[in-house]
């Protein structure tokens, strides 16, 4: 008897610290997930090549996984290297091809006169919110984010989110352009100002409560590129000393409904590419959205759609740098936003930059 007693508590306790670890395999992915893969798969928006190769599903521990997970060296139709091979599932692959053709792009051929060749980033990690074990998930978990560190120039420059966001003048634009824009194409977006996110964005395409986009801090800037389009007239650089000078953004919360809140469409046809090199006409620019009509960068110093961005920039106080003024003081980043419940934690990405602990106080005598 006392020895079947024994057994139970025995058994007991292994039952709580394999709870406590996590390593129960009953948690299961939302329903949702499995058919997001599903309908892209078979719309065969994703194209197996030579930089997309399919691999074997991962299917645990816990919910993490996916069914049909791929190994990516490059984006964008193969124009965009990874300075490491990341590993999605479908949905968000041709979401990251759009958004670097349509958004990136423009932006740097704007900014810089050059073109995006590469970015540093991360992707598929099996990790809850908080790293806690047992909790939900983070959208890494599933193949369903993606977290971007640098930009790659086809000049040689690098434009890193760490030192840019509060650099040279041309790279705070440059990145608060990419980081607005990306909150149209993303249904979370987190960047530098949300807690241990100085050193990337995060970008994923969770599914919010009531259909919302999470888009933190919320900046009041705005967008160069689409207020160009727009207007129809032909992307310029600013010259030194005209930067900082935006206006507020009209709308900094995001808090709408997304536009695809239903679930999204794939394997719509890619729109046709113009002749590389060929400046807008005005009045003729594509609308914000299409394809940019460029398919590989000008050499360094042509030209080309672009002018070529100034050698030098006003030097900025500080070791890295002032705060760029957009708008009224104070007003240039805020940790205002929705609610909290994007199950995207800050403790949880690998990337993000760990506090370090205050140093313990000298012993002495006194």
């Amino acid at each position: 008897m006392r020895r079947g007693v024994a057994l139970s508590l025995v058994g007991s306790a292994v039952l709580g610290l394999l709870s406590g670890c996590g390593m129960f395999v009953y948690e299961q992915r939302a329903p949702w997930r499995d058919e997001a893969e599903q309908a892209c798969l078979a719309s065969k928006a994703v194209h197996v090549s030579a930089y997309v190769e399919p691999a074997r599903e991962i299917s645990g521990p816990g919910s993490c996984g996916m069914l049909q997970p791929f190994r990516v060296s490059a984006v964008a139709d193969g124009t965009v290297a990874l300075s490491s091979k990341a590993t999605w599932a479908c949905p968000v692959i041709p979401v990251i091809d759009r958004w670097v053709e349509e958004v990136v792009q423009p932006a740097a051929e704007l900014y810089y006169g050059s073109r995006v060749v590469e970015l540093k980033a991360g992707s598929y990690s099996c990790r809850g919110v908080m790293n806690r074990q047992g909790g939900p998930k983070s959208e890494h978990a599933f193949g369903n984010a993606v977290d971007v560190m640098a930009f790659k120039l086809s000049d040689g420059r690098e434009v890193s989110v760490l030192r840019g966001w509060r650099g040279q003048p041309v790279d705070q634009e440059f990145l608060r352009e990419v980081f607005v824009a990306s909150c149209e194409r993303f249904t979370t977006v987190l960047g530098p100002g949300y807690p241990q996110h100085d050193n990337h964005f995060h970008l994923d395409l969770a599914r919010h409560a009531g259909g919302r986009r999470v888009c933190k801090p919320v900046l009041k800037f705005e967008p160069r590129v689409a207020a160009l389009a727009r207007a129809g007239g032909a992307m310029t650089v600013r010259p030194p000393g005209a930067y900082g000078q935006a206006r507020p953004y009209p709308d900094p919360r995001y808090g709408e409904p997304p536009r695809y809140g239903e679930p999204p469409r794939y394997g719509e046809p890619a729109p046709q590419r113009l002749p590389a090199a060929q400046p807008y006409p005005m009045g003729a620019a594509p609308a914000y959205g299409q394809n940019s009509g460029v398919t590989r960068a000008p050499a360094s110093g042509t030209g080309g759609l672009y002018a070529p961005a100034p050698a030098t920039y006003p030097a900025m106080p500080g070791g890295h740098g002032g705060p760029l003024n957009l708008g009224a003081p104070g007003a240039a980043m805020t940790p205002e936003g929705e609610g909290m419940d994007e199950t995207v934690d800050p403790d949880n990405d690998p990337f993000a930059a760990e506090p370090q602990p205050a140093p313990a106080p000298k012993k002495g005598w006194w």
